[in-house]
């Protein structure tokens, strides 16, 4: 049964002393940053302690890193902070965004950057904040080309379970106390304290991806500290993240096909075949060959992989990804697929604890891996062979994590004011999940992204024009479309790239 929604706590008036905020002192942020480099260059930055254990207020501290673009415009023109988290699954940095919602480079119109403060935060446990997590290094780089994805035998398969036993265990050791606490509901009541820490009687909100669960949720413990939230490309909040791993390999799948029939649609320039079929049997050539013999003994088949999972979620890298491809598979160049692959570094690392620390303590996972064994075999034999066993590998380590995980809380209120947007053939975070969190926020407004196949539709580097102009004015004074069944508006999909000269 889920845990009640935590009703919001008695608030002192904005500004006042309050002995649970803490404060934030703001300076420049350092030119180069050991995180992130120089994507901090003009913003403000800070830090905020706030409690390990919610529950125990006095107890131990732990420290989040935040950032700042204050606002340019007149004091009557002023709305407020806008907390903002990028999402790409949880354990992402997010210090670095401000900038390009300020300065107005995301097509968010200039008069709309310059109203508000825009807020920057690593969540607990990731980048800047402290402690950053990371576990075993080797589960993600062990020092050469990782095991195949796809178990081919049942040693195989025993071989990557202890592996991600190891991981889990590994965790365990070195953040036994922490653990317990690195979950959204942590999270969500850590931006409470950000609301308090900012002087703001109420928040606004940007979330993309898992960024819309975690703001969901805020919304839901704390519906009255809402002033206007975005959520972009909605992670499903409901049903728990065992049910929407298994539900990304059909989605997956389906994306891959639509990537590989855009480089058929352009065999002239990249010789792959002009079938969506035929690029696929090539793309699969190309792995069955590292498979045998690993570029430089370090990209293997699951190098390979990671390589070109992220053109399932935008169509940014396809001109340069169909390129790399081509060279390797017709010409056995393997230049851009090594110029493609590095060993993952500190974010990397980080962002693999997190990932798993989140969604190992928000709901529960099968704790016998037969029930893994016998869902993604199926998955796979359904002919879902692009990133099943990825998936299964990266979320692995929950079937033995040493958290306990938590009932998922209830999501939703009747009264927050909420704009949802979503692309309708998104693969890691399925439409569903939109029209689901539409429904359980019944003041919110829904815009779909018809045949969108982006991740991020509003206000990022895949924005679409039309979702930029509904989400802008939104955040200019509130502005949405009236209530309709199912989405209250659409806009087209942006174009395909065309890599013809």
């Amino acid at each position: 049964m889920a845990l009640p929604a935590q009703a919001p706590a008695a608030e002192a008036p904005a500004g006042s002393a309050d002995p649970t905020a803490g404060s934030i002192a703001w300076s420049p942020c350092p030119e180069n940053d050991p995180v992130i480099g120089d994507r901090l260059k003009g913003l403000e930055c800070g830090s905020l302690e706030v409690p390990l254990d919610h529950s125990r207020p006095g107890g131990r501290k732990i420290t989040l890193a935040l950032s700042r673009a204050k606002h340019t415009s007149s004091a009557a023109d002023y709305q407020g902070v806008v907390l903002l988290n990028r999402g790409q699954w949880p354990g992402q940095f997010g210090r670095d965004l401000p900038t390009r919602f300020a300065q107005g480079t995301t097509g968010l119109p200039k008069d709309v950057g310059a109203a508000y403060d825009w807020i920057g935060f690593d969540p607990r446990g990731v980048g800047a904040s402290q402690p950053a997590v990371t576990c075993d290094p080797a589960y993600l780089w062990p020092g050469h080309a990782k095991a195949d994805y796809v178990p081919r035998t049942a040693a195989d398969e025993r071989a990557w379970v202890g592996r991600a036993r190891d991981y889990a265990q590994s965790c365990g050791r070195k953040y036994k106390a922490e653990l317990p606490h690195l979950n959204t509901r942590a999270t969500a009541r850590d931006l409470e304290l950000m609301r308090k820490a900012l002087g703001q009687e109420r928040i606004n909100y940007l979330g993309y991806d898992y960024g819309t669960y975690l703001g969901s949720v805020y919304a839901t413990m704390y519906p009255d500290r809402v002033r206007r939230m975005v959520l972009d490309t909605v992670v499903r909040p409901s049903g728990g993240w065992y049910k929407g791993s298994l539900e990304q390999a059909g989605t997956y799948e389906a994306s891959a096909e639509t990537f590989f029939g855009w480089i058929a649609g352009h065999d002239e320039v990249y010789g792959l075949g002009a079938t969506a079929a035929a690029v696929e049997k090539n793309y699969y050539r190309g792995m069955d060959r590292l498979r045998e013999a690993p570029i430089e003994g370090n990209l293997g088949p699951s190098e390979y992989t990671d390589i070109f999972l992220i053109d399932l979620y935008r169509s940014s890298n396809w001109t340069s990804h169909a390129q790399a491809l081509s060279d390797w598979v017709i010409r056995g160049d393997p230049a851009a697929l090594l110029a493609n692959f590095g060993p993952p570094d500190f974010p990397g690392h980080n962002k693999q604890a997190m990932y798993n620390a989140i969604q190992c303590g928000d709901s529960p996972w099968p704790r016998d891996w037969k029930r893994w064994s016998t869902d993604y075999h199926r998955e796979y034999r359904k002919g879902n062979t692009y990133l099943t066993w990825y998936n299964a590998w990266y979320n692995a380590p929950c079937a033995f994590w040493p958290v306990s995980a938590s009932a998922p809380p209830k999501v939703g209120d009747s009264d927050v004011n909420v704009l949802v947007t979503h692309a309708e053939d998104v693969a890691a975070t399925p439409v569903g999940g939109a029209y689901d969190m539409h429904k359980r926020f019944p003041n919110s407004r829904f815009v779909l992204e018809r045949d969108g196949f982006n991740h991020e539709v509003a206000l990022m580097a895949n924005g679409n024009a039309c979702m930029n102009a509904y989400v802008s004015d939104y955040l200019r004074d509130g502005t949405r479309p009236s209530s309709k069944k199912g989405a209250d508006a659409s806009c087209a999909s942006v174009p395909l790239p065309d890599p013809t000269p």
